[in-house]
């Protein structure tokens, strides 16, 4: 990352820490408005007392993360979720000598809104949750911040975490119809678009529903996101490329990645090998090929 050092989840130690506090903002998406996502270090205060009208959510990566809010001094550790209700006084300082390193995401609740369809803001008590719901819903937004997430992958990850929100807060579970129809529309436009890069507003638009009701519906149906099922479907085309003798990079930008290190780091995830690897344990007869 440009302009400050860099350190692995949780390993910051004694003898690693930087020289000066820095913050770092992560590069916009340019989809959905109304988030911002920065990665910071402080040694000693980190904030005076202030407040926004944003969510303030994120995890503390290393250190003790200490803070004032809503009468009562937190301290978040490394493994945790923060959550800050919009319009909520609160600061941040370093709880031991060696610092705080953490992350946070930054989300206007009219997003949150809208994903939840008019229902109150969630509210979750006390600024910190060890649910592992909120971890695994903010995993996507908060795991590198030295590139943009994709537009659609931010949204979708967006009503995950509004959905997780609701869930942890208390909400009662609500029963809605689903729309069949309009989630095939968007299956099927994104099967047409594997090689070009699809936001959930051309989805909506195709599917002739609302964004974030077609993204529930297409859950629903589907058992995946619509970014997720996109990404999985783009893989599938590296991977019958690749088995066909195409170069991995060349595969890469026809099933519409960045570049052929994007489409690794989605392959690793996908099934926890590299693709080059993939290859080799295929055999001989696709080894010569690449």
């Amino acid at each position: 990352m440009s302009g400050k050092q860099v350190f692995a989840l949780g390993s910051l130690s004694s003898n690693q820490k930087p020289a000066a506090d820095w913050i770092y903002r992560s590069p916009h998406s340019g989809g959905t408005s109304g988030v911002e996502r920065i990665e910071a270090f402080f040694h000693h205060a980190g904030y005076a007392m202030h407040r926004h009208d944003t969510y303030a959510i994120g995890r503390t990566l290393a250190g003790v993360q200490s803070f004032r809010y809503r009468g009562s001094t937190c301290n978040s550790l490394p493994g945790g979720t923060m959550v800050l209700h919009p319009d909520e006084p609160h600061d941040g300082q370093a709880g031991t000598r060696d610092g705080f390193h953490y992350r946070m995401i930054y989300v206007d609740p009219a997003l949150f809104q809208q994903a939840l369809g008019g229902k109150p803001l969630p509210f979750v008590e006390g600024g910190l949750s060890n649910d592992p719901r909120l971890f695994a819903a903010t995993e996507s937004l908060l795991r590198a911040m030295d590139c943009a997430i994709d537009s659609l992958e931010q949204d979708d990850a967006l009503y995950d975490l509004a959905i997780a929100l609701d869930s942890v807060a208390g909400a009662a579970a609500t029963r809605r119809p689903v729309d069949y129809l309009a989630a095939e529309r968007a299956r099927e436009y994104m099967l047409g678009s594997l090689d070009s890069a699809v936001t959930l507003d051309e989805l909506a638009a195709a599917a002739g529903r609302d964004r974030w009701s077609l993204s529930r519906d297409f859950r629903a149906l589907f058992g995946t996101s619509p970014h997720r099922y996109l990404t999985m479907r783009r893989l599938d085309l590296v991977r019958r490329l690749a088995v066909q003798g195409v170069s991995l990079a060349d595969a890469s930008a026809a099933a519409g990645f960045t570049d052929q290190s994007h489409m690794t780091r989605h392959f690793k995830r996908a099934w926890g090998v590299a693709p080059a690897h993939w290859l080799q344990m295929l055999g001989p007869s696709v080894r010569g090929k690449r």
